[in-house]
């Protein structure tokens, strides 16, 4: 048979066999770009549980171990290599980390372990995170881990929407062999012959467009992750992704494609197979409404009578002949562009927010936050050699503590008390207790020449023996945190307040001290703020923040505590425009931090480029998925009109023969094409206005300000290009149609 008729075929009916490898080619490009970025995204989410973890190590062991039990671990059955750990061992044992030649089995050889050396199960650790990433599941991981099974997801519904646009492709073309396969099955053809005919010309026409398509995503692929690379290389521990090309991938993605391909094909061959000869021979594959009720019958459409008539009213009655062929675009197209409005608007969104909260909010506050890292205030030295360096023109060197004031409940302002009291504000935070409030206080322990310059700043004589109160409370109950409101929290001429460790308000007392307290004399209360990147106004919204200068905190430090680990070293340039200077001036503090203590520095106008780049690429990685999710609606539209010149060339004929014009013909297809379009772009549009107006709401900020930077052109070129596609689509299915003749069209060959 495939002698005689499927070569033959193929050689005279080439159209019908580039809709097919058009389709096919299209399948494994996208299999191949989307698994070979998921590979390589899997070989990175490795490697970033490598770093995170300290290693490859699958099993942990926490002990006391002998030479001999290093010995016997590392002659283990299975047991690749065992190391001790020396960062993490210390006084709970000795750490160490083991490999595994065989990962599945690393549960079973751990409990083994654990039994040989005499140890509990609870001297045991697993890498979880690396081992899911190997798709193994330990008992006791509670973490979802879902970054493989969405990874795998991912694929399986590319695929399976593959499957429906090849399978479209194929049903076309085999839909125009109806009449012959009917001839052949009444001279003796059994349906299993016309299934194995029909799936050997798939294969053939497929395998060259498969490989082509697998080189094609595989470069798509490289320049992806290029792209990515090029947007992430600046950012601070970026980590690059290397391509790389493995063949046991590669294979993977040739098996895929051709079970999709065939998978495809082998659905219409099915389908075609069953039928009678009878059916075969007379049908004609054209789409055809009936009578009655239900998805498949005439219906006047009014709108399109309306607004195109006549033509509009055909064109909606095509339409729906055509709707079960069509799902695949609608729903492609539906979500393609769903996706694509909701992501712009949203990261647009967020970006606002964070300017707004953060970089406008502080852009004049610091250029240089160095945290250094498990460090006191007071045992840090260089806070002299930091303000006298040059290029610098305000260095403040500080250290965050947390107590609790014990404030009598008169000391309460009469606006804050009209609202309630602090305690009406928060979940518990504040506790009332014999006439007092114990509210928490945090502490924010400034160097002294800092502290001088706060009182100047505050307009109060400098002292160092006292602290000063931020004296302002957020009326969360009557504003948002965008356009907050402030009460005093306490009454103005307040002389001193009683600090106390942390102990009572959290129900733990020291031991052997109980409750430690220390009193201050209040220097000032006062709304304005040092110049420190610092929220103060917290959800919680019950603190009564204090600034106390280093030499205070030296005389309360043995009663309070509670200090953070680490000092913070905030710095204002002299030249706060250019990155180089900022660079520049980043790395001479380093110079004289370098060695002496464990830091880590943000700049703030490098701050700025990487959460763009970060945000540029997300929106890479989406809109490529979004544009992948358009195409397989587009390549369904193409597929669709490749096959107007079977299906629906008699259809227009009749058009034609009772007197509608090329003309009212080529509007019908322009109509159809503005419908299968325009009907997800207005579903998507209306839905991303409310989904966008909601978030707008939620997130407390002005219509005004988001119209101003609304991703219009973006989305606007999207539609545009998706829209475009499809009218292509339809003006050359529209134009092969017109070319047929009128005769030719008419007759009927369904009669022998």
């Amino acid at each position: 048979m495939w002698k005689d008729y499927s070569s033959g075929y193929i050689k005279n009916n080439r159209a019908s066999g580039i809709s097919v490898m058009a389709a096919s080619f299209i399948a494994a490009l996208f299999l191949a770009w989307l698994c070979g970025l998921f590979y390589h995204f899997w070989l990175d989410n490795i490697e970033a549980a490598k770093q995170e973890f300290g290693g490859g190590w699958q099993g942990r062991i926490v002990g006391d171990f002998s030479a001999e039990d290093l010995l016997t671990v590392n002659q283990f059955p299975n047991v690749e290599s065992a190391a001790i750990n020396e960062e993490l061992t210390g006084e709970q044992g000795t750490v160490l980390d083991i490999y595994f030649q065989n990962k599945r089995t690393v549960y079973r050889d751990m409990l083994a372990l654990l039994d040989r050396l005499g140890l509990e199960e609870s001297a045991a650790d697993y890498n979880y995170q690396l081992l899911s990433l190997y798709f193994i599941r330990i008992p006791g991981d509670t973490k979802p881990r879902m970054i493989m099974p969405l990874y795998l997801a991912i694929v399986a519904v590319v695929c399976f929407s593959l499957i429906l646009i090849i399978h479209n492709s194929f049903a076309v073309s085999m839909g125009d062999r109806i009449h012959q396969f009917g001839i052949f099955s009444s001279i003796g053809a059994t349906p299993g012959q016309i299934r194995i005919c029909l799936v050997q010309e798939a294969l053939v026409l497929s395998l060259a467009p498969i490989l082509g398509g697998i080189l094609s995503g595989t470069a798509a692929c490289y320049g992806t992750l290029r792209a990515m690379s090029l947007i992430t290389e600046q950012l601070a521990g970026g980590r690059e992704i290397a391509f790389q090309l493995n063949p046991a991938v590669l294979a993977f993605i040739f098996l895929l494609s051709l079970f999709t391909v065939l998978l495809s094909a082998w659905l219409p061959a099915r389908k075609l197979s069953r039928m009678t000869p009878l059916e075969a021979i007379r049908g004609t594959g054209e789409f055809q409404l009936k009578a009655g009720k239900g998805p498949l019958t005439r219906k006047h459409s009014r709108l399109l009578s309306l607004l195109f008539g006549m033509e509009g009213e055909l064109a909606g009655n095509a339409l729906r002949a055509q709707k079960k062929a069509l799902r695949t675009t609608s729903l492609s197209l539906t979500l393609a562009f769903l996706g694509f409005l909701i992501m712009e608007n949203t990261f647009t969104l967020m970006g606002i927010s964070t300017e707004q909260t953060y970089f406008a909010r502080y852009q004049d506050v610091w250029d240089i936050m160095v945290t250094v890292k498990d460090t006191g205030i007071e045992a840090f030295g260089e806070t002299e050699a930091l303000k006298a360096l040059p290029g610098a023109e305000d260095t403040v060197v500080y250290q965050k503590a947390q107590a609790v004031c014990r404030l009598p409940e008169g000391e309460i302002s009469e606006e804050l008390s009209a609202l309630g009291g602090p305690q009406s504000f928060t979940g518990g935070s504040v506790r009332a207790e014999e006439g007092f409030l114990l509210i928490p206080a945090p502490l924010v322990i400034l160097d002294d020449q800092s502290f001088e310059r706060y009182c100047e700043q505050i307009g109060v004589p400098a002292r160092l023996d006292g602290c000063i109160l931020l004296n302002q409370f957020w009326d969360s109950k009557n504003s948002n945190f965008r356009a907050r409101e402030y009460v005093r929290y306490v009454r103005e001429g307040i002389e001193t307040v009683m600090l106390q460790n942390t102990g009572q308000i959290t129900g733990v007392e020291d031991a052997e001290n109980g409750i430690s307290t220390a009193e201050l004399p209040v220097i000032a209360c006062t709304m304005q703020e040092p110049v420190l990147r610092e929220e103060y106004a917290t959800v919680d919204n019950s603190e009564l923040v204090q600034f106390i200068s280093l030499s205070a905190w030296k005389e309360i430090a043995g009663h309070i505590g509670g200090t953070q680990r680490d000092t913070f070293v905030r710095v204002l340039a002299e030249e706060r425009t250019e990155l180089a200077s900022l660079d520049r001036l980043e790395a001479e503090i380093g110079g004289i931090l370098s060695g002496k203590y464990e830091t880590e520095s943000e700049n703030r106008i490098r701050e700025k480029l990487d959460n763009d780049k970060m945000i540029d690429g997300y929106m890479l990685i989406l809109g490529a998925f979004c544009v992948l999710i358009a195409i397989i609606g587009i390549a369904n539209v193409f597929a669709n009109t490749l096959g107007f010149l079977r299906r629906r060339k008699r259809e227009f004929a009749r058009y034609l023969s009772v007197g509608l014009t090329p003309e009212g013909i080529r509007k019908m297809f322009r109509i159809e094409a503005l419908v299968l379009a325009g009907r997800p772009m207005l579903f998507s549009l209306v839905l991303t206005v409310l989904f966008t107006g909601a978030m707008v709401t939620a997130s407390h900020l002005e219509i005004g300000i988001f119209l101003a930077k609304a991703p219009v052109l973006p989305c606007t070129l999207f539609l545009l290009a998706a829209f475009g596609c499809v009218a292509l689509a339809y003006g050359i299915g529209g134009r092969r149609v017109l070319r047929l003749s009128l005769v030719e069209a008419l007759r009927d060959d369904t009669i022998l």
